[in-house]
């Protein structure tokens, strides 16, 4: 029982992180020791599994696919999405623009500390492992970098962007909603049709997403297999250019036509991509966002304690 609660919360944590831009659920999943338990699970979904399950066999199948693992994590995930989706929908868009820099501050200090929980893991340094950390810090950056494309609501591409979003979702240091963002679909996905349970859109990309989960998974696991050291620290340089995306102080530049006036769709100014500054030290909104950055800080160091202490039920 105790085992599937902290697989639960760990799921709330996946959840929640997968809903703010700049944060990856597969960074809170390579913390809490259970990165490479989710990922040979996921690939555990193949047509062995769909064997068992058409010959009645289910207690097979469920040890197989190492069911009670993933009901708990996803559990907590589908709760997670759906519940706080409303909440940072409110913090992101209210009127008061330091709720939204708070947010992002806590989750900058969160991000921050994981990369040295997430760095401490590969077993050897060595120059290779070392171009692999610059080489994800230089990818992550450049894609913090990229302008944001325009909202598109039809089918075949909301299938898209569930395939790619569900992918960086899953890969430490890559956000999904950040994805998201750069493909013009965060609000329109993880706002609107999560907040309102609009199943036009969210169909669609659910069915990508699993598609995109079932396969990305597999070639993770192998990747992880063969190339530990060097994927985590690839993984690494992710987490660590990503803090880019994720730093709260920056302002959006509106894309702006031939006129010179910003392009507005629908009532929405369209964006271009980001001004980051640096704020000013003294300001009380200032002082609490960094009180906030190192409660989030603080609270990976408390996920990976109680991962230490639950990873031997946590394994597959």
């Amino acid at each position: 029982m105790m085992q599937s609660i902290f697989l639960f919360l760990k799921g709330l944590a996946m959840g929640a992180a997968n809903v703010i831009p700049g944060v990856s659920g597969g960074t809170i999943a390579l913390v809490t020791g259970i990165y490479e338990t989710f990922i040979n699970s996921l690939k555990s979904l193949d047509l062995s599994a769909i064997q068992l399950l058409l010959k009645g066999k289910f207690k097979e199948f469920w040890t197989y696919i190492n069911g009670t693992f993933l009901t708990m994590l996803f559990l907590g995930i589908g709760v997670s999405l759906f519940t706080l989706a409303k909440f940072f929908k409110f913090l992101l868009e209210n009127e008061n623009p330091n709720y939204s820099i708070w947010l992002m501050a806590f989750f900058f200090g969160l991000i921050l500390a994981s990369i040295y929980f997430v760095g401490k893991t590969v077993e050897k340094w060595s120059p290779i492992t070392i171009l692999f950390l610059v080489v994800g810090t230089a990818l992550a950056v450049w894609i913090a970098l990229l302008n944001p494309a325009t909202e598109n609501s039809a089918w075949w591409y909301l299938g898209i962007c569930g395939v790619i979003a569900m992918c960086s979702m899953i890969l430490p240091g890559l956000s999904g909603s950040f994805v998201l963002i750069l493909m013009g679909n965060y609000k329109l996905i993880m706002l609107d049709a999560v907040s309102e349970l609009n199943v036009k859109i969210l169909i669609p990309v659910a069915i990508g997403a699993v598609a995109g989960l079932i396969a990305f998974s597999r070639i993770l696991s192998w990747v992880f297999k063969h190339y530990r050291d060097q994927t985590i620290a690839l993984m690494t340089g992710f987490i660590l250019g990503s803090l880019l995306t994720i730093w709260p102080w920056k302002n959006e530049v509106p894309l702006l036509g031939p006129d010179g006036n910003p392009i507005i769709k629908e009532g929405k100014t369209l964006i271009s991509g980001y001004e980051w500054f640096m704020p000013e030290l003294g300001e009380s909104a200032v002082i609490i966002a960094l009180v906030v950055a190192v409660l989030g800080a603080l609270s990976i160091w408390g996920i990976e304690v109680a991962a230490n202490q639950t990873a031997p039920q946590t394994e597959a």
